[in-house]
């Protein structure tokens, strides 16, 4: 589905400042907006008509004209721990699944209405006596680098809310909360309260002309505004049909989490002063993408005009020469060096976010294995390139100058009709979902 209006919402500022919020203050000021729907479809009355998989999202998003999608213009993420100790009740399952059930009702599941998802931590199976299946690699979160020292995040679950419209990522995370009685027109006859205890909440936004509009934070410069046309806060797209793993890449394909994924979510400072007011234009494009794409003046603006690809070729095949011959090497240069039969491993659905008053990256990705992202962030890390740099010449590599990483965690996406509260061995008590 091609989407009609990414470029003609107005007054943007004040949703995602209701998003930042939250609360019911926070939901009345963003429903007030002109540019807020006053209907929002609904979702289906047979829920079992919905995918298996809760991390299958393309199908229901807006693409552009070369096919790439476009990813929900609004987040919001929850941070939970479990409100009891020891394993989880059949009762608190039940609440849980009922919760979801609202929201699947209420909205549409699809970039209008809502897309949703629910992922635990190592924390969460660790109180059980059985360890997961070794189908599931979801190991401890830790830092990947010598230069990184994340704080590492062990909530027991995250929900992610995702939406081109503030209001109902607001609703839904008020319906969860136990604040609503009834959410576009459907009865919440269960919530999270007395089951979850929330313990942090983090926020943003993505898609053409957000970063632009909100860039009144700390460590982007006044002097140099973000283009216009930027979908992210570096200036530049990403998120390209070619260089995304496929869903299907992505999930798990045996034991009793088959269809679901893991889910690795890292917070990422960003520093852009010296990004905008000192590198230029192609040095901004070699770093990005790699020295070929400046050298040759292949980006145009962000990137759009790349198509469904940002177009590396023998790029990364090369970055080994470029760091000797140009002291330089890119980003997605190094990344799309960790590929397995010529695909991508990550499937990326990360925003920018004020928080805090912070120009700050929430990098949230999909994989088969947390296996998979420790091999594409090695492989970004570029500590084998940076010893083959040019002699007496400092290796430019990629934007790791410019990204801090603050906190990072490791969760188990599981397939829908796990999503409430799973055990480790889940064949025998397996939720129904429809």
């Amino acid at each position: 589905m091609v989407s009609p209006s990414h470029d003609s919402l107005s007054r943007r500022d004040v949703t995602r400042a209701a998003v930042a919020i939250g609360g019911s203050a926070a939901l009345s000021a963003c429903l007030e907006r002109a540019d807020e729907p006053a209907d929002v479809p609904h979702g289906p009355e047979d829920l079992s008509t919905l995918p298996a998989r809760q991390h299958a999202w393309n199908d229901a998003l807006a693409t552009d004209e070369y096919g790439n999608h476009l990813a929900p213009r609004h987040r919001v993420l929850i941070l939970f721990d479990y409100a009891r100790d020891g394993a989880p009740s059949d009762a608190d399952r039940e609440t849980v699944e009922n919760a979801f059930r609202t929201l699947e009702r209420a909205y549409e599941r699809s970039h209008d209405g809502l897309l949703c998802t629910m992922s635990y931590s190592p924390s969460y199976f660790a109180r059980f006596d059985e360890s997961l299946p070794d189908s599931v690699d979801l190991r401890e979160p830790e830092a990947l680098a010598p230069f990184e020292d994340p704080e590492l995040d062990r909530p027991d679950a995250v929900v992610h809310l995702a939406s081109d419209h503030g209001s109902v990522v607001l609703a839904a995370e008020e319906a969860l909360r136990g604040e609503l009685d009834e959410l576009n027109g459907v009865s919440v006859d269960a919530t999270f309260d007395g089951v979850f205890e929330r313990v942090d909440r983090r926020t943003g936004f993505v898609g053409e002309g957000l970063p632009a509009e909100n860039q009144d934070v700390s460590d982007v410069p006044d002097s140099k505004p973000v283009p216009e046309d930027a979908p992210m806060y570096m200036g530049f797209k990403s998120g390209f049909e070619k260089n995304q793993a496929s869903e299907e890449r992505v999930t798990i394909q045996a034991g009793p989490f088959a269809g679901g994924t893991t889910q690795q979510l890292s917070l990422l400072r960003l520093t852009l002063h010296q990004w905008y007011e000192q590198d230029t234009r192609d040095q901004r494009v070699a770093t990005m993408f790699c020295p070929a794409h400046a050298a040759d003046d292949r980006v145009e603006g962000a990137g759009h005009s790349l198509g469904n690809s940002s177009g590396l070729g023998n790029c990364p095949a090369h970055a080994g020469d470029d760091a000797r011959t140009e002291g330089a090497v890119g980003h997605a240069q190094k990344a799309a060096r960790a590929r397995e039969d010529d695909s991508p491993l990550l499937l990326r659905r990360d925003f920018d976010s004020t928080d805090d008053d912070r120009a700050t990256l929430h990098f949230l990705s999909l994989q088969r294995s947390i296996g998979d992202f420790v091999d594409t962030r090695q492989a970004m890390n570029g500590t084998d390139l940076a010893e083959t740099s040019a002699v007496g010449q400092r290796l430019n590599n990629g934007i790791l100058q410019y990204v801090t990483v603050e906190r990072r965690g490791n969760f188990l996406l599981p397939p829908r009709a796990l999503r409430a509260l799973p055990t480790p061995t889940p064949d025998a008590n397996r939720t129904r979902s429809d």
